[in-house]
């Protein structure tokens, strides 16, 4: 086993039990060092959801694939629909999600949806299952520049636990996605891992690991980290959170604050998954990047696409009849978000704490000759 280097050796420092004193000082670091490299700016971005299909088994995930959702994939013109509400909001900067599944979300369908929103998207980003390079090439081709991966899970034997069933059962797999999504020219990546799954500092130094390496072997791209915590999703599936491996608000802090200090260039985001109070309080410490009036089903924003709610049992399609619906007429979520203010809520709220909202951070316009 390699010797940890000395950066990973302070990150370990840092993370490491400390006092309410030590914490407030490297908060106040961590607060300057970001607004050195990034000014007083906030990136705001949307996630917009393809599809809730999945040929994965994921105990903790609220679109796995024995879970009895209601289940729905967007057409194109759905797409459309769901990214020009989001545009009308102000959102420059979506993030395309959908669940795993080649019979759903096949060869074609991302170029298509990323095809028939750039003119008026300029920064595209893609959360999805992981792929070849060349394929992730095609995406860039299309328009695409930004990729989103989470492993999860650092810890090996809990990802086996956890993932029972698919493609994501490859650990290794997945692991290697940002480094394939680099050679595909990928040049804006983020990475993360969910935390309550295992240990948070053994995740965080896994994570801190993995960051420095990729940032060694992929330095032509920019790099975001992420740390979204466990949260309540549909039916809870099969997995019951254990308390004692939950991050708690002060550990997050905490965590924020050693990625800052280590990683000073690096991106931070932070999601609706985390209450509003919690949210305001982080905005200044290291945060560069928010989503904002989020929503995590197919459609989610509009309500395209809840005319072809459906089962999918065994790969096959099932169709719902009235009488299960009680009530219920809308594709379900991936998992509940916590911070629901609308996006011009918290675009007033950066402002009054003196941040500047960035909308978008590229445009195609800037490569087109005059």
């Amino acid at each position: 086993m390699e010797e940890p280097t000395s950066l990973m050796r302070r990150f370990a420092q840092l993370i490491a039990p400390c006092s309410k004193g030590q914490l407030e000082a490297r908060a106040k670091q961590s607060q300057q060092i970001t607004r050195r490299h990034f000014g007083k700016t906030m990136r705001l971005f949307a996630p917009l959801y393809l599809s809730n299909e999945c040929v994965n088994n994921c105990k903790y995930c609220g679109f796995s694939r024995d879970n009895p959702i209601f289940r729905t994939t967007l057409t194109v013109d759905q797409v459309v629909t769901e990214a020009q509400h989001l545009h009308s909001m102000g959102f420059r900067n979506i993030l395309l999600v959908a669940g795993e599944h080649p019979k759903f979300v096949s060869d074609g369908y991302l170029q298509s949806c990323i095809d028939a929103i750039k003119d008026f998207v300029p920064t595209i980003g893609i959360e999805v299952g992981p792929m070849e390079d060349d394929q992730y090439g095609e995406l860039v081709s299309h328009g695409a520049e930004g990729l989103i991966v989470y492993q999860e899970t650092y810890h090996r034997k809990t990802y086996e636990t956890l993932h029972t069933a698919g493609p994501k059962k490859n650990f290794d797999w997945r692991l290697d996605c940002p480094e394939r999504a680099y050679a595909g020219d990928f040049r804006r990546i983020g990475i993360g891992a969910l935390f309550g799954l295992a240990d948070w500092r053994h995740e965080a130094i896994a994570l801190a690991t993995h960051l420095d390496y990729l940032m060694h072997h992929c330095w032509k791209a920019t790099f975001n980290v992420s740390f979204p915590r466990m949260q309540p999703h549909a039916g809870n599936y099969e997995y019951t959170p254990d308390p004692k491996l939950s991050l708690n608000d002060r550990d997050l802090v905490q965590l924020i604050t050693a990625f800052r200090l280590c990683f000073p260039q690096v991106g931070i985001t932070l999601s609706t998954r985390e209450p509003a109070s919690l949210r305001d309080a982080l905005f200044p410490l290291g945060v560069t990047h928010i989503s904002a009036g989020s929503n995590t089903a197919p459609g989610g924003y509009t309500g395209a696409g809840d005319d072809d709610l459906h089962l999918t049992v065994k790969g096959r399609r099932v169709e719902i009849e009235e009488k299960d619906t009680a009530g219920c007429s809308r594709a379900t979520g991936q998992f509940e978000i916590d911070d629901e203010r609308p996006v011009g809520d918290i675009a007033k709220l950066l402002r009054q704490k003196g941040f500047d909202p960035v909308w978008k951070d590229w445009d195609t316009a800037i490569l087109t000759k005059s």
